[in-house]
């Protein structure tokens, strides 16, 4: 009699567990069946960021655009006073040889390479908006020591509006 309920109790035993190992094999089965997106659902999300990227896109692009003679003219800023401290330093503006690259690099010419403290730009010179060089000429219009411009958008000299030249124009 004593030895019957241990029987009875293992076979009990036996049979729950048996059922568990049941239980989370299905459960593990079901779980992989929803684990992962259609194809369809895929295609649905892809073609909605599609729709808002075509009507979101080019209000922000356009933005930009502009934005660009804006941009220009702060940076036509920005390089004169990058300029201008050349001259503190070196005691003359850059020569037209020498161009904007004197901001960055040394002047050959042995005095001014002696006083030279820069650079005076971080980093290269940038391009302007349309991803042309700034140009850089001596002597300025009006009277000014140097010209230092952006040909605008068409990259030619003169133009209206988004073509216009930017910042200190050179001499006619």
């Amino acid at each position: 009699v004593s030895g019957a309920p241990v029987t009875e109790k293992s076979w009990h035993l036996k049979k729950i567990a048996k059922m568990t190992r049941a239980k989370q094999v299905r459960h593990v089965n079901i779980n992989n069946q929803h684990a992962g997106f259609t194809l369809m659902e895929m295609l649905v999300v892809l073609a909605i960021i599609g729709l808002i990227v075509g009507m979101v896109g080019p209000r922000i692009l356009g933005t930009v655009d502009r934005e660009a003679p804006k941009i220009a003219a702060t940076q036509t800023k920005l390089l004169r006073g990058a300029i201008e401290n050349f001259r503190l330093d070196v005691g003359r503006y850059p020569t037209a040889q020498e161009g904007l690259t004197a901001l960055t690099f040394k002047p050959a010419d042995a005095t001014a390479a002696g006083r030279w403290r820069g650079p005076y730009t971080d980093g290269d010179i940038p391009m302007d908006p349309w991803k042309n060089p700034y140009q850089y000429s001596v002597p300025g219009a009006n009277g000014q020591p140097f010209a230092l411009y952006s040909m605008g958008s068409d990259g030619k000299r003169g133009g209206e509006g988004d073509a216009a030249d930017i910042g200190i124009l050179p001499a006619s």
